[in-house]
């Protein structure tokens, strides 16, 4: 949206007068929409140097305070609401109930101050023992969600839901839908600012499409001139970021063929042509399966990327985990459960989902038969690096079992999502006494239920997502996502 001009006190042609930034803080009157406003410079100004306000308030503060109020042709009501919010930092309470997001987002994007209502409307940051149920996303058509993508930091979500991507804006506002080739999505990551790469399990090759414009702008495919049966090739995982979006990162995707021949194919993000091919195993077994998560970690885990698979059959689970180096295209750390690591002593217990903490730069798993959670420092790995977390609280301590279990990892802490409910793991500090008059503060884990009871009945959770401190969650056979946010007064006191 176009910013007005400025009202012109000229006649005939005469240039404006050069706005100067006033030397005190002055009066200002303004004129919105027929209803008469009064404030200060310094108090339009805290939109921002280049925005409207401040340019008026520059310009309003070298002429005489007795001139006409400045006129703008805008509504005078949502206006009063943003003007509070230079006042104060925050919007009314009964701003949030009498106007829409989207209202309040487009004026304050046409008087330049749409930074300042960002912050003001975004939640406080995601503590997850105080973080409930704020609203529901459900897409109008096909609203049974595949994938999700929250990797932002503004809020801001992408949906796929069959063979759709619906985006939604930081405040959760739709801002389109595209419609795709594919009959359905299963893997989703944003890889330039509006670039959506998205893979099926139905449909061959790895396609790019822009959001903004619903157009489609590239397709990968897997191919072996050398060997005929590579043909035909699914994507199972996407690892990629948007951030660093410069073109020296690339986008790594896996691949499976009909035959269970899989790789996984590097692809430089700003010509899109395959740059190398990384482990390329036969896929029969349990242990040379295509990847079903990758986790890009070139910039913040020494050049490596993460991967991992997992089945679950009538005996139990079983994956592997592997850090390839793509440079070499060799694993640099792998291992198999059940299968390699016997000094684990868990043999059979093997994980049912896995995720890593890019920030902390470890792994957490939950197995499947106990329900532990574990971690292992990536910068420590051997045979058998797992530390299972244990909850001091006795009424905490039982987890159930981890099938069908779900972790996410996001600024320190660990959803996981069980058949019982959604449950957050997150350190703090305790007191321990080393010795007569030597007390000590330790990181403990704490484990917290997320959900109510009411809220675990909705359904069992197949996808999870956090970004913009905010947790999206969907639910198998359920319309929507829900969108989990914590109280602005989840700082005040902290209780265990």
């Amino acid at each position: 949206m176009n910013r007005p001009a400025m009202a012109d006190s000229s006649d005939g042609g005469v240039p404006p007068a050069p706005i100067v930034q006033p030397t005190g803080n002055h009066r200002i009157k303004l004129n919105v929409g027929g209803k008469l406003f009064e404030t200060t410079s310094s108090t339009l100004q805290v939109g921002g140097h280049d925005s409207l306000l401040a340019a008026l308030s520059s310009r309003h503060a070298t002429e005489n305070d007795e001139r006409e109020p400045i006129f703008i042709d805008r509504d005078p009501e949502i206006f009063s609401t943003l003007l509070s919010l230079l006042r104060s930092g925050r919007l009314p309470s009964a701003a949030r109930r009498r106007f829409s997001k989207q209202d309040l987002a487009e004026e304050a994007l046409y008087y330049g101050i749409e930074g300042r209502l960002r912050s003001a409307l975004s939640p406080p940051p995601l503590i997850g023992i105080n973080a409930t149920l704020a609203s529901t996303i459900v897409p109008a058509a096909e609203a049974h969600p595949t994938a999700l993508y929250a990797g932002s930091d503004d809020g801001s979500i992408w949906i796929a839901h069959g063979g759709q991507i619906s985006a939604y804006d930081s405040n959760l506002t739709h801002s389109g839908t595209v419609r795709t080739h594919l009959e359905d999505i299963a893997s989703l990551r944003c890889i330039w600012p509006e670039i959506a790469a998205i893979g099926s399990l139905q449909t061959p090759g790895l396609h790019l499409y822009d959001v903004s414009s619903g157009r489609q702008v590239a397709s990968v495919n897997w191919s072996d001139p050398s060997d005929p049966r590579v043909y035909k090739a699914r994507v199972t995982a996407i690892g990629a970021t948007e951030q660093g979006y410069n073109g020296r990162r690339h986008i790594f995707a896996a691949f499976e063929c009909p035959h269970r021949e899989n790789c996984i194919l590097s692809v430089d993000r700003s010509t899109l042509q395959i740059v190398s091919e990384i482990g390329r195993l036969s896929g029969s077994g349990s242990k040379t399966s295509s990847p079903g998560k990758l986790v890009d970690l070139t910039e913040v885990g020494g050049g490596v990327v993460f991967a991992s698979a997992v089945s679950s059959g009538a005996f139990g689970y079983s994956g592997y985990m592997r850090l390839w180096d793509p440079r070499t295209g060799k694993a640099v750390w792998e291992t198999s459960e059940p299968g390699s690591g016997a000094r684990s002593g868990r043999f059979g217990d093997a994980f049912a989902d896995v995720d890593v903490d890019r920030k902390e730069m470890a792994i957490y798993k939950v197995c499947w038969k106990s329900g532990d959670l574990a971690v292992a420092d990536m910068r420590k790995l051997s045979e058998d690096p797992w530390l299972y977390l244990e909850e001091r609280s006795a009424a905490l301590r039982s987890a159930g079992g981890g099938a069908n279990s779900i972790v996410n990892c996001y600024n320190g802490q660990v959803f996981v999502s069980r058949e019982s409910g959604l449950e957050v793991w997150s350190r703090a500090e305790e007191e321990s006494e080393e010795g007569e008059g030597d007390a000590q503060r330790k990181k403990i884990w704490r484990r917290n239920f997320v959900d109510r009871e009411d809220d675990a009945k909705r359904g069992l959770i197949r996808g999870m997502e956090a970004g913009g401190d905010r947790l999206f969650v969907c639910r198998s056979g359920v319309e929507g996502v829900e969108v989990w946010e914590s109280s602005n007064f989840s700082g005040a006191i902290c209780l265990f």
